[in-house]
């Protein structure tokens, strides 16, 4: 997998707040199930790796506990719904409720 936001990658990632961070992935995420939905695995895959990137730069640059053991279990689950068995059962509701705080926090933070 090819680093896809060089420019987040940089440093400009840790400058965002948490909020922030979370609303970019959750920006992936909601890519990912629109074209999961639309049955199309090519752009829903790697709209999923652009959403795990952005994870991983997270769980790089987090310092609090709670939020690393949150993001760690999140990224578990949507690798789960998106290639595994889906174990977790999530839903692509669950998933879309899930990051849409985030949305309203990162805007009401800039």
């Amino acid at each position: 997998m090819s680093c896809q936001h060089k420019g987040l990658a940089a440093g400009r990632w840790e400058k965002l707040s948490f909020a922030e961070q979370m609303a970019n992935i959750g920006s992936e995420v909601e890519r990912a199930l629109n074209w999961k939905s639309k049955n199309n695995v090519d752009y829903s895959q790697k709209a999923f790796e652009r959403a795990l990137e952005l994870i991983d730069l997270t769980l790089e640059n987090t310092k609090s506990f709670t939020r690393l053991k949150e993001i760690a279990r999140a990224r578990e689950a949507l690798v789960d719904y998106f290639f595994g068995t889906n174990q977790f059962r999530s839903t692509e509701r669950l998933w879309r409720s899930y990051f849409l705080p985030f949305t309203y926090a990162a805007r009401g933070h800039s």
